[in-house]
């Protein structure tokens, strides 16, 4: 198991480490084998304890990370590893304090700054990501915007995202220019005769769906708040079953995190 922080095509500060898990090698047993970290997901509780102290002594970590009852929302809370906060992002200047975030599928954001004084974590699915999670993590340092590092970990791809018509509106009613980050899907040979649930030339199917680009929009909301400078894993959890958990692919599975500390 390899952490992502010795990629050396990332710029990472002196004093920051990150990494990212992957599914393999742990004790879980299917559907969520074998690395599973989540403990709301069904799976037993004393084997996820077994993996997060797996974790803990494989990538180093300097004390438990602080973990995170994680509900889709746009609250991001200063790290504590003493209670289990209702949140979906976390944030500390303290060194040896580690944020996670857990997904399977949703996108993880690793933030810092250039001079490695703060950190964060932030679980961003297309809810929180459409709602301000980002920015509201932005928020958070004391650092200017245009001087922060993201690191966005591995997600479902664009290719394979598919989300309603609903959904890309509420994003292009916020930024129009969202919209390059829907590909429309056209609809099943089943479907392309049933009649539309309006009429007009300009009407929308009400199955209407689209690919969407949960990294793009990420890079686009990040680059509007003034961060530049991000990297990207450019893996897809949902096509790498051997590697990684999907909820959208397999529903009842497990969860990988993704960690950033100060040394």
């Amino acid at each position: 198991m390899s952490p992502l922080f010795k990629n050396r095509d990332w710029n990472i500060p002196q004093g920051v480490r990150i990494a990212f898990s992957t599914r393999r090698d742990g004790v879980s047993e299917c559907p969520y084998e074998s690395l599973n970290l989540g403990l709301h997901v069904g799976d037993s509780e004393e084997k996820v304890l077994i993996n997060r102290a797996l974790i803990h002594e494989r990538f180093g970590l300097p004390d438990f990370p602080a973990w995170l009852e994680q509900t889709h929302s746009t609250r991001v809370i200063e790290a504590d590893n003493q209670t289990v906060h209702n949140a979906d992002g976390s944030y500390s200047e303290r060194l040896k304090q580690v944020c996670v975030v857990m997904t399977a599928d949703c996108l993880p954001v690793l933030l810092c700054d250039r001079n490695g004084t703060e950190v964060a974590a932030v679980h961003a699915g297309w809810k929180g990501l459409c709602d301000g999670v980002i920015e509201v993590a932005l928020d958070k340092f004391k650092s200017d915007k245009a001087h922060l590092i993201a690191y966005l970990g591995p997600a479902i791809g664009p290719d394979v995202f598919e989300v309603g018509e609903e959904v890309r509106e509420m994003f292009v009613s916020q930024h129009p220019q969202s919209s390059i980050f829907f590909l429309k899907k056209e609809p099943s040979a089943s479907l392309k005769n049933e009649p539309s649930a309006s009429e007009g030339e300009n009407s929308t199917p009400s199955n209407q769906k689209y690919l969407a680009d949960l990294q793009g929009l990420a890079r686009f909301r990040l680059n509007l708040a003034g961060v530049t400078e991000i990297y990207q894993a450019d893996i897809c959890t949902f096509k790498n079953s051997d590697d990684y958990f999907s909820y959208r692919r397999d529903k009842v599975t497990g969860r990988m995190a993704s960690f950033i500390w100060l040394e």
